[in-house]
C-alpha cells in the first residue's frame, strides 16, 4: 500500500483552476523535459557543488516543464497513474485562490482515494478574518491538513496571516504541508521570478515549524536542492517531518538518517512529478529493507493522518 502525501489535481497556477479537473483526452504538450531527464537520472545527476548553479542555469526549461505538467492535472490522468503505479491514496493539495478545498471535496466526491487539503486564500480578508469558522467547516467535510505554498501565493511563511492560519488550524491536531525549497512556476522578468523563487528559503520554514512546536509539519520536496539546509536547520524540529519528492536515492538516505525512519514519508509531487520513478528511488534508497519501505510509502503518512 502506498500513500503519496503530496500531489494536486487540477490548474494550481491560474484562475478557475477548478475547471481542468473534469476534462478528458488531456496529455503533455510538450515531449521530453529538464524534469523527465532529471526523473531518467533519479534526480541524482547535480553534484552537491553546482546544484543550485545549475537550477539558476536551466531555470526557464524547469518552469516550462512545471507549466506543461500542471496542466496535465486532471482527475482521469490521475486515477490513471494511481492505477498503473498501485497508489492507494492521493492526499491533494489545493492552492488559493487557483484551486480550492470545495474543488477538491467535488473531486472526492468522484474518486474516494483523494484525500483533500485545505489552505488559505490570501486575496479574500473575509477568510483571514474568519479563520477558525472556515477550517473548521473544511475540516468537517474531509479536509485531512492545510497546504501553504509560499511562492505560488507571494506570502512567506513568516507572514503575519500566515502565522494566524496556522494557529488556527492548529486546534484541528492535523499535518501542515507546506512548500519548501527554491523553485519557479511562472515565465517572468528574472527579477520578479527571483524575488517570488526565494520566499522558499529554508530560513522562513525554521522560524515557522519554531514558532508551533504542538503542529505537526511536513517540509514539501524536503527542500529540493536545498536539501542540505533542511537537515541543518529543521532535522532537530521533532514536529518536522520531509517528503521525498524530487529527491535523489542518496538525499532519502541522508534525510532517513537525519530525521529518523519516522519522520520521511513518500511523495511524488504528481503531475509535476512522475510516480514510477518516485517510487523507484524509495525502494533503492531502502535497499530491500521491507519493513522500512512500509514505513515510508504507508504507515508514517498513515499515522499522521489519521488512517486505520
Amino acid at each position: 500500500m502506498i500513500i503519496d502525501i503530496h500531489t494536486h489535481l487540477g490548474d494550481i497556477l491560474n484562475p478557475g483552476g477548478g475547471n481542468l479537473i473534469y476534462q478528458e483526452n488531456i496529455r503533455k504538450q510538450i515531449g521530453f523535459d529538464m524534469i523527465s531527464f532529471s526523473e531518467y537520472l533519479y534526480h541524482s545527476g547535480v553534484t552537491r557543488r553546482f546544484d543550485a548553479w545549475l537550477y539558476e542555469k536551466t531555470y526557464n526549461m524547469v518552469t516550462r516543464a512545471s507549466i506543461a505538467r500542471n496542466a496535465t492535472a486532471t482527475l482521469s490522468n490521475m486515477q490513471r497513474s494511481m492505477d498503473e503505479s498501485g497508489i492507494t491514496w492521493s492526499a491533494c493539495m489545493p492552492i488559493p485562490p487557483y484551486l480550492t478545498f470545495e474543488d477538491l471535496k467535488t473531486a472526492k466526491e468522484k474518486e474516494h482515494r483523494i484525500i483533500p487539503f485545505t489552505g488559505v486564500d490570501y486575496t479574500r480578508s473575509a477568510a483571514i478574518d474568519d479563520l477558525e469558522a472556515v477550517f473548521a467547516a473544511d475540516v468537517a467535510a474531509g479536509a485531512k491538513g492545510l497546504k501553504l505554498h509560499p511562492i505560488i501565493q507571494r506570502t512567506p511563511l513568516t507572514d503575519a496571516r500566515t502565522l494566524a492560519a496556522v494557529e488556527a488550524f492548529s486546534v484541528h491536531r492535523l499535518p501542515i504541508l507546506f512548500h519548501c525549497g527554491i523553485s519557479s512556476y511562472y515565465i517572468e522578468p528574472e527579477q520578479q521570478t527571483k524575488k517570488a523563487a526565494a520566499l522558499g528559503d529554508i530560513a522562513y520554514a525554521r522560524e515557522l515549524v519554531a514558532a508551533f512546536p504542538d503542529v505537526a509539519f511536513i517540509a514539501g520536496h524536503a527542500g529540493l536542492f536545498k536539501y542540505r539546509d533542511v537537515i541543518e536547520l529543521l532535522s532537530p524540529f521533532k514536529n518536522v517531518m520531509v517528503d521525498t519528492s524530487f529527491q535523489a536515492v542518496g538525499h532519502v538516505r541522508e534525510l532517513i538518517r537525519a530525521f529518523g525512519p519516522d519522520r520521511v514519508v513518500f511523495a511524488s509531487d504528481w503531475p509535476f512529478g512522475n510516480r514510477p520513478p518516485a517510487i523507484r528511488i524509495i525502494k533503492k534508497a531502502c535497499r530491500g529493507d521491507k519493513a522500512l519501505e512500509r514505513r515510508l510509502f504507508y504507515d508514517n503518512a498513515a499515522d499522521l493522518l489519521g488512517i486505520v
